[in-house]
């Protein structure tokens, strides 16, 4: 008689459970952590980050454009909601 709960559904409750609300979603304050995870995913090397900036220029609504400093390279990343990062080695 039990029900599971399939994969989104669960997501959803982790999502809007009580708990959820009162921790902040990992990487939300260190941007330069969640990038250099994201290049490292694409296939970038990203041995020690140094920092990460907003390129408020290039960036737009619904695309976020980012200068991440590692200590091996520097690179331009540009995200879109729900797509792969564009990126670019800088130096």
């Amino acid at each position: 008689m039990g029900r599971s709960l399939g994969p989104t559904m669960l997501a959803v409750a982790v999502l809007f459970s009580p708990d959820a609300q009162a921790q902040p979603l990992a990487g939300a304050d260190n941007p330069q952590e969640m990038l250099a995870a994201q290049i490292r995913m694409q296939g970038f090397a990203c041995d020690k980050t140094l920092g990460a900036a907003r390129d408020k220029k290039r960036s737009r609504p619904d695309y976020a454009v980012w200068t991440l400093k590692c200590s091996n390279g520097t690179y331009r990343i540009g995200r879109s909601p729900d797509m792969a990062a564009k990126i670019e080695t800088v130096r």
